[in-house]
């Protein structure tokens, strides 16, 4: 595991971004069952293609400007093809960039700040709430529970990990819930008892930025 300090710079910020993204490729196999028992089976394609983005864009990043490296890796998200996921992981993105000012160093309370940001964004691109079987029950979790860290005093990889449980935690609830957006909608009872492939996607991505 790598050491995260009590800042956190540019470069490291990549590396945790890229982290993030190859976790995620790692099991697009998983998200691709998941997703065959609510959907049509290729959200961990469509993921893999959002990772793909992600990891093209962070080959040749803006030097030292996570605010620029967050934007462009946002909009190449977003230009995607993978249905409601990439304008949705790619507002996610975009909308950290938006809330990285100062860019860096990133303190603890900057990087909450930043994923909130992120949060705000994507949700002007949906009315799911937690509680509809979607990314948000996993998303909005975490960001609380980084934002909670950072108010406390928690060092950055203290902060992350708190993330990333309460991102697992929140994509495990959605479990016993019936899908209230998309296609799994159409399924109706169907849904439940299954893992919802795009928060266990956000959990993955905490999971990777985390380590």
């Amino acid at each position: 595991m790598t050491h995260l300090s009590e800042t956190l710079d540019s470069a490291a910020f990549t590396a945790r971004l890229r982290q993030a993204a190859e976790h995620i490729q790692s099991r697009t196999d998983w998200l691709s069952q998941l997703d065959a028992a609510v959907g049509d089976g290729d959200h961990g394609v469509t993921m893999g293609r959002v990772c793909e983005a992600i990891l093209t864009t962070l080959a040749a990043p803006p030097a030292d400007d996570l605010a620029a490296l967050c934007g462009a890796v946002g909009w190449a998200v977003m230009c995607t093809d993978g249905g409601s996921t990439s304008p949705l992981f790619g507002s996610f993105l975009t909308g950290i960039g938006d809330g990285l000012t100062p860019p860096t160093p990133l303190t603890t309370m900057a990087l909450a700040r930043a994923f909130d940001a992120g949060l705000t964004n994507l949700r002007r691109q949906t009315s799911a709430k937690p509680g509809d079987k979607t990314m948000v029950d996993a998303l909005v979790p975490a960001v609380a529970a980084l934002q909670r860290a950072a108010t406390d005093g928690a060092t950055i990889a203290t902060a992350l990990s708190a993330a990333a449980t309460a991102a697992a935690a929140g994509a495990e609830a959605t479990r016993p819930l019936k899908a209230a957006f998309g296609r799994a909608r159409n399924l109706g009872e169907r849904t439940v008892g299954h893992l919802d492939p795009g928060a266990a996607s956000v959990a993955l991505f905490f999971e990777g930025f985390a380590q």
